[in-house]
């Protein structure tokens, strides 16, 4: 069944720091929180949405862009009492909130849950303590273990946020922090690439020739690994870069922004299954239906040029439900 979110946005309120990235007003399109009667005309407004798509049982009302539990006790509970009452006359199936490692405990994980929190995101981005200090997070790989531990014994949906090429770090590191964000058995990830914002402290490191980021190809390449262990150990990955947005395009001075950045990944992920097959079968016969062609094929068509001349074929299929490489199906 298709989920569906409908967010409200939080900018950077709650917030202890400013990490080097981090522009909310710029990611979350607004600089004013919302207040609790603004929040619920959303709310109300998609809810009858969601009802005439029949999607009730499968949306979640969802506050993003800042440290949710770390925002005015007053103002949080009157914002999830709001939506509390979505969830329960049917309207919505849960909530789901993002906030810091740091700003979790067992009083808070109570208050969630009495307002029917289903699911909490946190934002780790890094298990590399070197580089969350680097980056002013505030918090240690510690915590976020901590965290991720509590929500799961609360029973709460875990989603899991990292991001790729933060300042002090590598593709090793990024690799070495998928890994240990897999060990705390996430329901969810989302894999943020870097994307450098005007104004924000990696912008000052970056125009001082301080902070260089390493190859775009690079950081494709270490997104497709990290999907694909995610993916074998049923890790669901919910987002692979960040929403093609306008104004995010208009303040990015550098970093891995890309409108199509997940079909990039995707498709990276599907050439190395092709290669993997050209190796052990010696050809390779890929189809898809017509949805999933650009994956296959590439953006650009970068995979049908990358393997022009070798033994390897793409055909559309639409009775299939999946790309298909050598008759196996693989989801991406």
């Amino acid at each position: 069944m298709a989920h569906a979110n409908v967010s409200v946005f939080i900018p950077h309120l709650g917030c202890p720091n400013n990490c080097s990235f981090c522009d909310q007003h710029i990611i979350s399109r607004t600089q004013l929180p919302p207040a609790p009667d603004e929040a619920e005309e959303i709310i109300r407004s998609a809810a009858a949405d969601i009802a005439r798509k029949g999607m009730c049982q499968s949306a979640e009302i969802a506050f993003f862009g800042g440290s949710f539990t770390a925002i005015p006790r007053e103002y949080m509970t009157a914002l999830l009492e709001r939506a509390c009452l979505y969830v329960e006359n049917g309207s919505f199936c849960g909530i789901r909130i993002s906030t810091r490692p740091d700003c979790i405990d067992e009083n808070i994980l109570g208050i969630l849950k009495k307002y029917r929190v289903t699911a909490i995101e946190l934002g780790a981005q890094s298990m590399d303590n070197d580089v969350l200090a680097a980056n002013r997070r505030g918090h240690t790989a510690e915590d976020v273990r901590r965290a991720a531990a509590l929500i799961k014994q609360r029973g709460f949906e875990l989603g899991l946020q990292m991001m790729t090429g933060l300042y002090k770090s590598t593709p090793e590191k990024d690799i070495r922090t998928g890994e240990e964000l897999a060990e705390l058995l996430p329901d969810t990830m989302r894999i943020y690439p870097v994307v450098i914002l005007r104004d924000t402290y990696l912008a000052q490191l970056y125009g001082e020739g301080k902070y260089v980021p390493y190859p775009f190809d690079e950081c494709v390449r270490v997104c497709a690994h990290l999907a694909e262990m995610f993916a074998a150990r049923g890790i669901r990955v919910i987002r692979l870069g960040l929403h093609s947005e306008r104004n995010v395009e208009e303040n990015a001075v550098g970093g891995y922004y890309h409108p199509a950045f997940g079909e990039l990944v995707r498709s990276e992920r599907v050439r190395c299954i092709i290669e993997r097959e050209l190796e052990n079968a010696g050809y390779a016969e890929c189809a898809a239906p017509k949805r999933y062609m650009s994956i296959l094929v590439g953006h650009r068509r970068s995979n049908s040029l990358y393997f022009e001349g070798k033994n390897v074929s793409f055909a559309q299929n639409d009775g299939l439900e999946s790309i298909t490489v050598n008759g196996r199906a693989y989801h991406t």
